[in-house]
């Protein structure tokens, strides 16, 4: 028979299905919707912590680099422009955004004409200037300045060599702040004088000399544009256009103190959902950095629908097809069912297995919704905390569950975690309170958050992770365990340690500095007071530095500290420290141990590695050293003068011919108290008119008559008797009182000449030993001219006596201060010419009138031909550039032949008269008393 085909109509299973479908699907789309809206707002507040943390590190790095900088001005004095270059170069290069490096120069008023001739020689025309309505105009006078004096690098920057900062607000503030907290500080907002439209700030920080004094101060001036920029790229964040970022100067966000803007920080409206939930798309952080406040506002790009909601998008779309398919399945169900009930009344038996079937798919479906609401919840709480990983443990606190990547992101195998407890595959967290606190907390059951430890992956590199946990409960309040999430923080500690390494070592050898030193030492003298080994300090002193500074300049000098602390480091234990004191001072902490006594041979080993050839350019330099050992516990070394004494034994070993080791003893330090009563007694010695002038005769070889004498300072102490020049003037170069000593003594020998002159005595010339200190001083031509004036002097009787290594560090500046001496009418000479490192060429550059030779070669004339040959040519170059020649230590008539055979001008020397008083001196004038001559020698030595 025909069936009857049955009209379509949706069965009451099918709607109930399909609105129950639909509804679910809803409900489901709008939650993960709204997390999706949750996850948006947290990573925008994420990703703007992150750039605010990266900018707050670019300025503090921008500040110590500048505290870098300024340790060169607190270990070296003074700095010249050769060493800032060097040492500023490596800086601009590694920190882009630094537009310069600025060293302020304090200067008064008096020092002003200097101070601008010494900068005419990087710009002809420069004036001292200052900041007025946005231009430069020349500074008025003042009592006092703070000059642009050393500006690296120099092109770019003319404009503010040479400029007066001392009224510029900005910077003045920025001072006063550095000076109070004794820390750099950041100034507001400025006009670069080099860059008038660009913002920018400077960082800067004061330079005391060693009295105290303020001698000016070192900036970095930061374009703040290139600042960010560089920030964010080294963070990897300048690319990503997610967040844009507009940066102010200041506390707020002032639209007339924006200094940066990302081309994409343009705000977009959020959705009414966003706006809802409390997020704007804008965040608004303020920081401050060296005592200046910043402002980063961070907006949030404009984005699709489908790239914030593909989750919900693809739940809707698979909620939908599933609702309809499963409608189908029950249409198509009770479609079935309906005509199986029509027309098969016998299959009923069929029907309710099948029914049972739906039963049982129906409990299956409730499990698998069960299973899916609990993933639900944990997947909500693991993105709320949005980390790397998360992990669950069971109540025993053994890790069941490890997801997101952990291996590939922790480079640990999940195997090696799975069963076991955290302190299992980390047995040192036990070790630390930390990990017993931890241990604490899991046990009271009590949630934790940002728990940082140390651990080591698979590959043997050490890590950091940090983690957050959350414990767990069932549905009675039984704890079933924990679940948390996991961060690899590895770079993150890096940085802080690299941070902490640049604190405590050199920059330049990478050796501990001073303060790590100090801490190390510390740990040593503690360590020999409980073991009961003894602790030897050792102060190196390199014996020819200076000499390949001065001839090879300081980048070669700097290549020999590296050359050196390469080979202190090699030549002994791991377990000994060696630090960079000054300069080209190192010490080294060696501790004694059971099975390593500590004996002379060590310190044998140490000299021995430092005395190896150095190659620096295409020359070998061989270059000793001088060590001090100070021992403890030893009599007479306290755990707190071990440098100290170290320092005492190694000027005892120079003492000594250098290129030796001496140990501390007790005696040394009388020697050490010796020169600080010298050095005390002498500073007052001029108020006390202490000083008197000897004078040593200059005779000329031809006619034997006197035509000059060198003025030469005795001490006549009340107590200590006369004090010979070796013994103090060695202590006043290094204290600076030569400057004073040396000022009484040309102004007493031009008065005694003077006196002399007016007495009918003849008219002589009178030599003064000129000063490193002095011939450095601003102020030295300004002060033979009153010297002059005040005396009455004519210049042409004064002659001032330099040696070579006064000018050969710095030509240039030298020829110049040459000249504008020679330019009053005085006679200049060189003395102990000969015994230096300079080149024979540059005679022809100085204005030299006289050239001295040095006694050490007129010693051996008339039997060494190499001396005599050394002598001889002497003569001859002196004669061949026009310049007069005077022998020094002239003792024999054998040698008085010689010089004299040789056409030497004039010589003074024992054998004709030593350096006399000046009553004694007169007497010898009055009798006018002089050398035979030549034809009637060579039988007297005096006539």
């Amino acid at each position: 028979m025909s069936r009857r085909r049955l009209p379509f109509s949706l069965t009451l299973a099918a709607g109930l299905t399909l609105a129950g479908g639909l509804t679910a699907t809803a409900v489901l789309t709008v939650a993960v919707s709204r997390l999706e809206y949750d996850n948006k707002a947290l990573a925008f507040e994420q990703g703007t912590g992150v750039r605010v943390a990266a900018l707050r590190q670019g300025m503090e790095e921008a500040v110590e680099v500048l505290n870098v900088t300024n340790q060169l001005f607190t270990t070296v004095q003074p700095v010249t422009r050769a060493q800032f270059h060097d040492f500023t170069t490596p800086l601009l290069q590694r920190n882009p955004y630094i537009r310069a490096f600025n060293f302020h120069r304090v200067v008064t008023a008096a020092e002003r004409p200097a101070v601008e001739a010494e900068l005419r020689q990087f710009q002809p025309d420069l004036v001292v200037r200052e900041m007025h309505n946005g231009k430069r105009v020349p500074a008025p006078a003042r009592p006092r300045y703070n000059i642009v004096d050393y500006l690296e690098p120099m092109q770019g920057n003319e404009a503010a060599l040479g400029l007066n900062i001392s009224e510029n607000r900005q910077v003045s503030d920025g001072l006063a702040r550095a000076q109070a907290s004794g820390r750099a500080a950041v100034t507001d907002l400025l006009q670069l004088a080099q860059a008038p439209d660009a913002p920018g700030f400077e960082v800067v920080m004061p330079v005391y000399a060693q009295g105290g004094r303020l001698l000016g101060d070192t900036a970095a001036v930061i374009s703040v544009p290139t600042l960010v920029k560089t920030t964010l790229a080294r963070a990897g964040l300048l690319d990503d256009h997610s967040i844009g970022l507009k940066f102010y100067a200041g506390g707020r966000a002032d639209p007339a103190r924006l200094v940066y803007t990302s081309h994409h920080a343009t705000p977009a409206v959020p959705p009414t959902a966003l706006l809802a939930a409390g997020y704007t798309g804008r965040t608004v952080a303020t920081f401050t950095v060296g005592g200046q406040s910043w402002t980063v506002e961070a907006i949030a790009a404009h984005s699709t629908w489908l790239a914030d909601h593909l989750g919900s998008t693809l739940l809707l779309a698979g909620g939908l097809l599933s609702t309809l398919l499963l409608a189908a399945f029950v249409q198509a169900a009770g479609e079935r069912t309906r005509k199986v009930q029509e027309l098969v009344r016998e299959r009923t038996a069929d029907l309710k297995l099948t029914n049972q079937r739906l039963i049982d798919d129906v409990l299956a479906r409730k499990r698998t919704e069960k299973a899916l609401q609990e993933s639900e919840q944990r997947f909500r709480q693991l993105v709320a905390m949005s980390s790397d990983w998360y992990w669950e443990q069971d109540e025993q606190f053994r890790f069941t569950h490890v997801t997101g990547d952990f291996t590939e992101k922790s480079g640990i195998a999940t195997e090696r975690v799975l069963g076991r407890r955290r302190w299992d595959y980390v047995p040192a967290l036990t070790d630390t309170e930390l990990g017993r606190d931890h241990i604490a907390t899991l046990e009271a059951h009590e949630p934790f958050r940002n728990l940082e430890y140390r651990v080591v992956d698979d590959n043997g590199e050490e890590r950091w992770f940090c983690i957050n946990g959350q414990p767990t409960f069932d549905e009675t309040g039984r704890f079933t365990g924990y679940r948390g999430t996991g961060s690899d923080i590895t770079a993150r500690k890096v940085t802080e340690q690299r941070v902490h390494h640049v604190a405590q070592h050199d920059v330049l050898t990478g050796l501990p500095n001073r303060s790590l030193l100090q801490d190390r030492l510390g740990q040593a003298v503690a360590y020999a007071t409980r073991s009961g080994h003894p602790v030897w300090v050792m102060l190196i002193d390199l014996d020819r530095f200076k000499f390949v500074n001065d001839s090879m300049g300081h980048k070669a000098g700097d290549v020999l500290l590296m050359t050196v602390a390469a080979r202190l480091r090699s030549s002994l234990r791991d377990t000994d420290t060696v630090a960079r004191l000054s300069g080209d001072e190192f010490v080294v902490i060696l501790s004694e141990h059971s099975d390593q006594p500590l004996t002379p041979d060590i310190v044998q080993r140490v000299m021995d590695s430092v005395a190896q050839p150095v190659i620096l350019g295409t020359k070998e330099f061989f270059v000793t050293c001088s060590i001090g050992v100070a021992a403890f516990p030893c009599d007479g070394t306290p755990a707190d003068n071990l440098i100290e004494h170290a320092d005492i034994a190694m000027y005892r070993a120079k003492k000594l011919g250098r290129n030796n080791f001496q140990f501390y003893t007790p005696a040394m330090n009388e020697e050490s108290l010796e020169r600080v009563r010298i050095e005390s007694a002498l500073r007052n010695a001029l108020e006390r008119n202490e000083f008197v002038l000897h004078y040593q005769p200059q005779v000329d070889l031809q006619t034997g008559r006197i035509v000059g004498m060198e003025a030469l300072i005795r001490w006549k102490h009340p107590e200590l008797g006369m004090v010979p020049p070796s013994r103090f003037i060695g202590i006043a170069e290094d204290t600076g009182l030569i400057v004073a000593i040396g000022a009484w003594v040309m102004r007493t020998a031009c008065a005694q000449n003077k006196a002399w002159q007016d007495a009918g005595l003849g008219k002589l010339r009178v030599a003064v030993n000129l000063s490193a200190r002095q011939f450095s001083a601003a102020d030295l031509v300004p002060g033979i001219e009153a010297v002059l004036n005040d005396t009455g002097l004519d210049p042409s009787c004064l002659e001032l006596e330099l040696t070579e290594s006064l000018f050969m560090s710095d030509v240039t500046p030298a020829v110049e201060l040459l000249h504008r001496m020679k330019a009053l009418g005085i006679n200049l000479s060189i003395d102990d010419f000969g015994t230096g490192y300079s080149s024979f060429s540059y005679l022809s550059r100085f204005p030299i009138d006289v050239l001295k030779i040095d006694r050490s070669f007129v010693n051996d004339i008339t039997h060494d031909a190499n001396d005599a040959a050394i002598v001889a040519s002497i003569i001859a170059l002196a004669h061949n550039l026009r310049l007069s020649v005077i022998a020094e230590g002239v003792e024999t008539a054998e040698q008085l032949d010689y010089l004299r055979h040789q056409g030497c001008d004039e010589m003074q020397g024992y054998y004709f008269s030593k350096p006399l008083p000046a009553n004694e001196f007169e007497q010898l004038l009055r009798q006018r008393r002089g050398l035979a001559a030549p034809e009637d020698e060579p039988q007297t030595a005096v006539a």
